[in-house]
């Protein structure tokens, strides 16, 4: 079989021809659109006679129990279809269609919707036209569609070519003067005045960020199966996805369309996009950070710097709860504004209610802070006999856990080991904090069976413990 290339054009007993390479290549190909324009037009055969017992869900073409010879007999041409009832079995019905001069029997299913396979569809008209779309494709375009994936390039495909400023521009946004909307200027007096402060009364140090592309984090698509309305094509090879419904899949994160099998092929280099990405709390951490390019989650940047503005010394700090019907409303405040999002002291007087929307954030991450995968590394070292040896397993440990979570665990360390370090005042140990975030930290993925609570309760706080009191050895700084 020829090579499939970017451009395709038809001869005259419509086959798919190769065409000379074009200076500016043809990002869609539309033959398979054009078969699909082709394949045969569903017929309903509709039954004159009345049949008792008729399934309230089918329509005339149900025609009770009729053989296969006479159902062959009344399916005289490509696209006619009817129903019958199986004549052995009692309540099992069989979808019986005309296609390439042979009649075709499928066993047919009903939950609500009418099905053969996978798919579900509201009408039998729909299931039929569908049936004989993929049919028609399968006899006229078998090898094309079987080799379509497999010769496509995805650094030459349409998602890169329409998406390479997109790609290009996201880089390198991650500085302080982006995060938080202040000039070169600004900065360097807000630095200056911080030298004249006393160290508890400075805001967080940030850390140098330089060289660090979120656009580079690395993150699988969500695909989920789509029905698409209009013309579909896929990102990843250019060809038209046929069909009614369920035509391919769709990334939930940043739009990607493509075949299912094309799915398969395609790296784990998902742009999330705040156009689908429209959610903030509950949502996978990388494609948070990734949508809004951020270094780390901005809900965790405000909060932390506001908990440092004022509450470093506030007794309790972490461990009281705020008013569970204001943490509520500030959570829906950063669902609304997002990096804009006012908590202030006007907005909200008691700093628990910023610490609670913090403790939230982490709680309601499908993906925990220390991932599932990560998870057995850190409870490993923190069971190793001598503190020398967990903390270097630790550091081990840390490696394993994806770019973003890295520098948000990070972060979080630094701000609890300043709020640690105010234990005079606010009462807060290095342990007391370890209690109070290791259920939102770590979460026990439960493989292999439930484990002793009691014992991974024990190791998941000394992991915190270790993280906090050690965070300046333990973290690239």
């Amino acid at each position: 079989m020829a090579e499939v290339t970017h451009s395709v054009v038809f001869s005259s007993d419509g086959q798919w021809r190769n065409r000379p390479p074009s200076r500016i290549p043809s990002l869609w190909k539309s033959y398979l659109y054009q078969l699909q324009q082709e394949a045969p037009i569903p017929k309903r055969i509709l039954c004159n006679r009345e049949v008792h017992g008729k399934p309230f869900h089918y329509g005339r073409e149900f025609h009770g129990k009729i053989s296969r010879e006479e159902a062959e007999r009344l399916l005289v041409e490509d696209g006619c279809y009817l129903v019958r009832e199986s004549q052995r079995a009692v309540g099992q019905y069989t979808l019986s269609m005309r296609f390439g001069g042979i009649t075709k029997n499928f066993k047919l299913y009903y939950d609500g919707k009418h099905y053969v396979g996978e798919k579900r569809f509201d009408t039998i008209q729909d299931l039929v036209a569908d049936g004989l779309i993929s049919l028609y494709l399968e006899v006229h375009a078998g090898d094309y569609i079987a080799t379509m994936c497999m010769e496509s390039k995805y650094e030459d495909s349409p998602y890169m070519t329409l998406n390479s400023y997109k790609r290009k521009i996201t880089r390198n946004w991650v500085g302080n003067s982006v995060r938080y909307g202040k000039d070169e200027l600004a900065l360097k007096k807000e630095m200056n005045r911080c030298e004249t402060l006393h160290e508890y009364d400075r805001p967080p140090v940030e850390e140098e960020t330089e060289g660090i592309d979120v656009a580079q984090f690395e993150k699988a698509h969500a695909f989920k199966v789509n029905n698409f309305i209009g013309l579909p094509w896929c990102d990843f090879c250019g060809n038209f996805m046929w069909g009614l419904i369920a035509q391919g899949v769709k990334c939930e994160d940043c739009g990607f369309n493509a075949h299912k099998k094309c799915s398969e092929k395609v790296p784990s280099d998902c742009m999330p996009c705040l156009k689908y990405v429209k959610r903030v709390f509950g949502v996978d951490l990388i494609t948070l950070v990734k949508a809004h390019n951020t270094l780390r989650p901005f809900v965790v940047d405000l909060c932390i710097k506001e908990t440092e503005k004022r509450g470093l010394d506030v007794e309790g700090l972490y461990r009281v709860s705020g008013f569970s019907d204001e943490i509520e409303i500030c959570r829906m405040v950063f669902e609304r504004d997002c990096e804009c999002a006012d908590i202030s002291r006007t907005a909200f007087e008691d700093v628990n209610v910023i610490t609670g929307v913090l403790k939230l954030f982490f709680r309601l991450l499908p993906i925990p802070l220390i991932t599932f995968e990560a998870y057995s590394s850190f409870i490993a070292a923190a069971k190793k006999p001598a503190l020398g040896e967990k903390l270097e397993s630790l550091k081990e440990a840390l490696k394993n856990l994806p770019p973003a979570h890295y520098q948000t665990l990070k972060f979080l360390m630094a701000h609890l080991y300043r709020v640690a370090d105010r234990q005079k005042y606010n009462l807060m140990t290095p342990q007391n904090l370890s209690t109070v975030f290791c259920p939102t930290l770590l979460r026990c993925p439960e493989i292999g069976g439930v484990p002793d609570q009691l014992t991974a309760w024990h190791a998941e706080s000394t992991v915190v413990e270790l993280l906090i009191t050690h965070q300046r050895q333990l973290f690239d700084h």
